[in-house]
């Protein structure tokens, strides 16, 4: 009967160089930890990684790796094995429990669902008030643009609505106008008089 081997520490410790191996057959993602090493009779050692793959559980990922002698460590094989109970069957369970955990579990995922539609509801509901509120400007309850002031308008009040002289001046031009206007009217008609008496 011969004895396991002394395993050598450069090869329990080559986790990156197992890694890279297994990356080559397998997504990162269903790279697992480490789950420990096997020595083999033969001295090389098989570096366990725990299986994230769906459909294998109790399945371990297993890089071995040797040296010979004072070589680096190399890969030998990667492998996706079953750990001990891995391969056998589940207890059976009665088809009515099956069918009560199925609806149960059924009923769960509905509540869910119905939870998730009234919190959207309810978030829907406050972007619509925040909306309201935005458009409401002036805070009048009117939905209609605030009033625009211009710079140096003081609490609120338009200074072109207590401008009178804007006023003045539009009626001084409206007079203006019409002197001008009277005006050329008699020079027209100082112009008409003339004319006869040139003609004599």
């Amino acid at each position: 009967m011969t004895s396991t081997p002394e395993p050598d520490d450069r090869l329990i410790g080559a986790h990156d160089l197992a890694v890279a191996a297994l990356r080559e057959i397998t997504p990162a993602s269903t790279i697992g930890p480490a789950a420990g090493y096997l020595v083999e009779d033969d001295g090389s050692v098989s570096l366990r990684f725990e299986n994230r793959l769906p459909g294998y559980p109790g399945w371990y990922w297993t890089v071995t790796v040797a040296r010979v002698e004072d070589a680096e460590p190399t890969v030998l094989e990667v492998e996706l094995l079953p750990n001990e109970g891995a391969l056998l069957a589940p207890e059976w369970v009665p088809w009515a429990e099956r069918l009560a955990e199925y609806r149960a579990h059924q009923a769960e995922l509905a509540e869910q669902t119905a939870a998730a539609a009234a919190e959207t509801d309810d978030d829907q509901d406050v972007d619509e008030a925040d909306s309201d509120d935005e458009d409401d400007l002036d805070g009048d309850g009117d939905d209609s643009p605030a009033r625009v002031l211009h710079a140096g308008d003081l609490d609120g009040v338009d200074i072109d609505e207590l401008d009178d002289s804007s006023d003045d001046d539009d009626s001084s031009d409206d007079d203006d106008s019409s002197d001008d206007d009277d005006s050329s009217d008699d020079d027209d008609s100082s112009d008409d008089e003339d004319g006869p008496d040139e003609e004599e």
